[in-house]
């Protein structure tokens, strides 16, 4: 063999193994966020080597989505805390508002999620002795005036419950002025005890005006009691900052170098920038490391400034204690897309939906409905079916609208990626022009699209809709296109896509399988962003059927839904 063969398989050893080095680094790394998507607000507690997390869920149905980890990286659905009609009745409510930010905690077999359902009934508590549910119904907290409330265990037996409040009797110095208060909590009768005690007031130093100090923790460290908690709004002044103090009541000095995280002060134009970090909270591993959990956005590349249609997602990052004090992200400004495995455990690859890019299909082939898919408020009749037809999604043809405030017949899954695309195989023959079925990309009541099969003048076609300026009713929807269909393909089946590329939407529609039709390019994404349409969720892609105020007794059937994300910065 000569010197230059021997070489190549040197060359070639060599590449192998560079090859073989970086698959085993790239295995002990985990990608952020790790629920990517409209999952906003972590709460997260850890019960022996179990991890459970809670997000805000606003005026989706059911409420309160509880996730399991061993590893705090790779999550699965186990349950939702408001998942019963007298629970949660949400009917009227602002897709906004509604569920604002869980805390979940657990102390001596039991497990306790404090909320708020602003508008409504205010703040409670639901307890279950499993985290998967059943849990019970929310048991009303009338003293407290605010919002966020954190329940809080002191190693000397006792409980408490603080929360985001008023500022001090009720006289504001400036817009945005808030305090945090607590109360000891009788966890036998689940109610306030004692007088009401003011913790912080205004934030890290009051002098300067921080606004919305909100989202409080606390934890117990070496004789220390720290609160976290989230200040500067949920915008891209997002932060989150540190008190501690020697008794649990105060006083409490804030750390020096507040913030301990935010992205605030970094260019908003950035490459893969993540914005609008805050609202977090902590967990100790078995071994010792602490690590955080956090709310952020990913603004797409080439948008202007702060658009987002994925909404606030969880991210996961380290954190080490320096002198007393935890640093978040220690020694990186930025927020890391791929951080060191907190646990590494020896498991098979699960199937990947929360994290990374990835593909998700339901069939409809099950008994029960995915736990993934979203109700918008909560329904109060069976509208939706997965036996009528087996192996399909019934769905019936109702008055509701996506543009009103009850529940219309929407079944939602979150836009995950900022790149990706949602499609479904319908078969629908609508009979009058106000009977409309396919697929929706949904932000809110006034700005959403809506991709459909109807007709129009005795003739089969697929249409494209936008929200109106007058969107109190979907019959005020602007038609942007449509195409009429020959008489043979009104029976047919016909798959329906829409293609998220940032800060565009693109409207497809097939009577072959992956022969794909463009109906429309280019649609404008930055409509459906926070930024235009406000609020504080992400976009929901959305199997949708109405008859637009008018009774109905069609349905329309679904035979699969696929999700596809593929993100630019997970290539």
């Amino acid at each position: 063999m000569n010197r230059l063969a021997l070489r190549l398989i040197s060359f070639h050893v060599l590449f192998l193994v560079l090859i073989c080095n970086l698959t085993a680094q790239n295995k002990q790394e985990f990608t952020n966020p790790i629920l990517a998507g409209f999952y906003p607000d972590p709460s997260i507690c850890r019960v022996g080597s179990d991890y459970y997390l809670v997000n805000s869920t606003f005026s989706y149905f059911p409420g309160i989505n509880v996730f399991h980890s061993k590893d705090l990286v790779d999550w699965k659905l186990i349950g939702y805390v408001l998942d019963r009609q007298e629970q949660l009745n949400l009917d009227g409510q602002g897709v906004s508002r509604g569920i604002f930010a869980p805390a979940i905690r657990y102390h001596n077999g039991t497990y306790y999620v404090t909320c708020t359902l602003v508008d409504i009934g205010g703040n409670f508590i639901a307890t279950s002795k499993s985290a998967s549910g059943p849990w019970s119904n929310p048991v009303w907290i009338p003293q407290i005036n605010g919002i966020d409330p954190s329940m809080f265990f002191d190693q000397n037996g006792k409980a408490y419950i603080l929360y985001n409040s008023i500022p001090p009797d009720n006289k504001p110095l400036y817009d945005g002025h808030r305090t945090l208060r607590m109360y000891e909590f009788d966890i036998e009768n689940l109610k306030v005890v004692g007088k009401e005690k003011i913790l912080v007031n205004g934030g890290v130093n009051i002098s300067k005006k921080p606004v919305w100090i909100e989202g409080p923790h606390i934890l117990q460290r070496d004789g220390y009691y720290y609160i976290i908690a989230a200040e500067g709004g949920t915008s891209d002044q997002h932060s989150v900052v540190v008190f501690r103090s020697k008794n649990v009541d105060g006083p409490y000095v804030p750390y020096k170098h507040n913030p301990i995280l935010t992205q605030r002060h970094l260019n908003p134009k950035r490459e893969f920038a993540i914005t609008c970090t805050g609202h977090a909270d902590f967990v100790q591993t078995e071994l010792g490391d602490w690590w955080t959990v956090f709310l952020g956005c990913r603004p797409y590349r080439p948008y202007e400034e702060g658009y987002v249609n994925t909404g606030r997602e969880t991210f996961l990052a380290p954190v080490k204690w320096k002198n007393g004090w935890p640093v978040i992200n220690p020694g990186k400004e930025k927020v890391q897309y791929h951080y060191p495995l907190p646990i590494t455990l020896n498991k098979e690859d699960i199937e990947k939906q929360y994290s990374g890019n990835f593909t998700w299909k339901d069939e409809f082939d099950k008994e029960q409905l995915n736990r993934d898919w979203m109700f918008l408020r909560t329904p109060h009749e069976q509208w939706y079916s997965l036996t009528t037809r087996k192996g399909y999604l019934a769905l019936q043809l109702r008055s509701e609208t996506c543009a009103g405030n009850m529940n219309p017949s929407f079944l939602g899954h979150r836009q995950q990626h900022l790149c990706g695309s949602a499609s479904t195989e319908i078969h629908f023959i609508p009979k009058a022009q106000n009977e409309k079925a396919g697929l929706l990309i949904f932000q809110n009541e006034k700005h959403f699209y809506f991709l459909c099969k109807s007709i129009d003048e005795n003739a089969s076609v697929v249409q494209l809709y936008r929200s109106g300026d007058n969107a109190d009713s979907s019959s005020q929807m602007e038609l942007i296109t449509f195409k009429k269909l020959s008489e043979d393909q009104y029976r047919k089946k016909l798959d329906l896509k829409i293609e998220a590329n940032g800060d565009s939407y693109s409207f497809f529609y097939s009577f072959k399988p992956n022969e794909w039709s463009l109906l429309k390019d280019s649609v404008d994404a930055k409509y459906l962003s926070t930024k235009v349409a406000g609020g504080f969720v992400g976009c929901m892609y959305a199997l949708y059927a109405t008859s637009l105020g008018k009774p109905s007794t069609n349905v329309s059937y679904y035979a699969w839904f696929e999700y596809q994300g593929n993100d630019e910065v997970y290539k």
